[in-house]
């Protein structure tokens, strides 16, 4: 399963030395968000990062940014339509099942939720009629469809209150893996936490593999 960590929306002097262990222990994808930022703000910021890091930065807003700095691509919102002069999206929101299976085509990853309550945002959470089974058996058709198909490459990741602990009900749904925030920033050593959830992930992707 992979693991993409979306980073603490203000200023937070534990960020830069996180990410340099969250590299180190193997993340490949790290989301960019901070949406009261001005774009001069944000991209002093990133100018600042080791340049090795770029590609691995998937930026949520002030788009230019991506292609002039090199960064790994950029995200969309749902129902965004972006900018028709920059290159499709890396990743994509996605908060219904039939927005989702109109997506499944599409390159990148689609972040899909809230599927638990979120653990940043109290409040804020999955509907009470949260879509499990139809959502189950899209991932599951997609699956059977990725078999017989090479062309369909979009990764489903779920997003909104995921712990170490609820990654295996993610898996059992059909999820190709998770994005987290509140369960990494809101611990007091984020990249500790993030070794948790990375292991886990790890730990369902061979059970997954072996079945």
């Amino acid at each position: 399963m992979r693991i993409v960590v979306i980073s603490p929306e203000s200023r937070d002097p534990r960020e830069i030395p996180a990410m340099a262990r969250f590299f180190d222990a193997g993340l490949e994808r790290y989301h960019v968000r901070k949406p009261s930022w001005a774009a001069p703000d944000l991209e002093a910021w990133l100018i600042g990062l080791p340049e090795a890091w770029r590609p691995k930065i998937i930026l949520h807003g002030h788009q230019p940014l991506v292609e002039r700095l090199g960064l790994g691509g950029r995200h969309d919102r749902d129902g965004e339509p972006g900018d028709g002069s920059m290159p499709r999206a890396a990743s994509r929101s996605c908060h219904d099942v039939p927005s989702l299976r109109r997506l499944l085509g599409e390159d990148g990853s689609i972040l899909f939720g809230p599927v638990f309550p979120s653990i940043s945002k109290p409040g804020y959470g999955p509907a009470a009629d949260f879509p499990w089974y139809g959502l189950w058996a899209l991932l599951k058709q997609r699956r059977r469809a990725g078999a017989a198909d090479a062309r369909v490459q979009a990764r489903v990741l779920a997003i909104g209150g995921i712990t170490a602990q609820r990654l295996s009900r993610c898996a059992e749904v059909g999820f190709d893996g998770a994005a987290v925030h509140g369960a990494v920033w809101g611990d007091p050593d984020p990249a500790r936490a993030f070794a948790r959830i990375r292991d886990e992930a790890a730990r369902l992707e061979d059970a997954r593999d072996a079945a």
